[in-house]
């Protein structure tokens, strides 16, 4: 679900060449969603080897991370590792939804009806710990450094950014912003013309870039306000948030209380609306478990591993995969001609 607060939030498009040469965190498993979610056949379901496994997360994969390393930047790819206990309510109800429209989808599959039977087949996707695997291999051998998170993908995508480590984390989310991402790139794995949902009409989406610093001036609130506002307004912690409170009233709530958050939420009346207690949704946010020991290292790719993978496990054509590598390989010595170190 992540925490809606976009409508609020300075935010700047950019071109993918802005990122040229910088570090991004990636969210992994957002990132495999999105492809699954978008690359799929005429009557929505996804597309598949010749045993049946599903490879879109691998196509999506392997066509936007050439097309970002090509463009000069250096993907980290972070990966969740075990999810809060306070997440337990979120995840059923993404379960619940999951199943609901799978439902609907074999309904609309027996009525022929192509166009619901894409978008039921969208929201019921199951990324896997196989699809994950795959990924990881994938990003491995393409010489790029995974890291697994101990708990949020997105709380330790924003604690590389507050280390230094990287630039900016990758998400569609705002989450990051809440842990403490100081710059948040959006759209990156999306970018280019795209239909519009139930429409025949098509948008141009590109990259966005969010400043932390800009979000909390614009506000005029702090870090651990900007969590405040995060929590009336819903998280994956406390699906839904106060009832009532949308994003500008909970700027409103957070700016007249200040800094009294037991106050500021003893006035809402959370213990009436949620069972967990207000404090440990807060710490989590800011003090989420992150592993702290972990090295970055950019390497040429291994073009025998990918195509290994991708045309002697799953089918890939040959050539495709061949012509994309060696664009990459090219672009590469290219850019270190001009002094741009790109796999250092």
């Amino acid at each position: 679900m992540g925490v809606k607060i976009f409508e609020l939030v300075p935010k700047t498009e950019i071109e993918l060449s802005a990122l040229a040469g910088k570090r991004i965190a990636i969210d992994t498993s957002l990132f495999l969603y999105q492809f699954l979610a978008t690359i799929r056949g005429p009557d929505g379901a996804s597309l598949t080897d010749s045993k049946g496994r599903i490879t879109s997360h691998l196509i999506g994969l392997f066509s936007r991370t050439t097309k970002l390393m090509q463009t000069g930047i250096r993907p980290c790819f972070v990966f969740d590792g075990k999810p809060p206990a306070l997440k337990k309510a979120e995840q059923q109800r993404r379960s619940e939804l999951k199943a609901e429209a799978e439902a609907k989808y074999h309904i609309a599959a027996k009525e022929e009806d192509q166009e619901a039977m894409r978008k039921y087949a969208a929201r019921s996707i199951h990324l896997t710990k196989d699809m994950v695997d795959e990924a990881r291999k994938l990003i491995q051998a393409l010489g790029l450094p995974c890291v697994q998170g101990t708990g949020e993908g997105e709380a330790q995508a924003a604690y590389l950014v507050r280390q230094g480590s990287v630039w900016a984390s990758a998400s569609q989310d705002a989450d990051s912003l809440i842990f403490g991402a100081s710059r948040l790139v959006r759209n990156l794995a999306i970018t280019g013309r795209r239909k519009k949902p139930g429409q025949l009409a098509y948008t141009f989406v590109r990259p966005e870039l969010i400043e932390l610093k800009d979000v909390l001036n614009t506000l005029q609130l702090t870090q651990d306000q900007l969590i405040a506002l995060a929590m009336l307004v819903g998280t994956d912690y406390n699906i839904g948030g106060i009832k009532g409170i949308g994003p500008k009233k909970a700027v409103k709530l957070v700016a007249e209380h200040g800094h009294d958050f037991s106050a500021l939420f003893a006035a809402v009346k959370w213990d009436d609306a949620f069972e967990n207690a207000w404090e440990d949704i807060f710490d989590l946010f800011k003090h989420p478990a992150v592993v702290k020991d972990y090295a970055l290292e950019w390497t040429p790719p291994d073009p025998k591993a990918v195509t290994k993978l991708l045309v002697d496990e799953h089918d890939f054509g040959a050539e495709r995969v061949e012509k994309t590598l060696n664009e990459l390989l090219h672009g590469a010595e290219q850019r270190q001609q001009k002094g741009l170190s790109h796999f250092l």
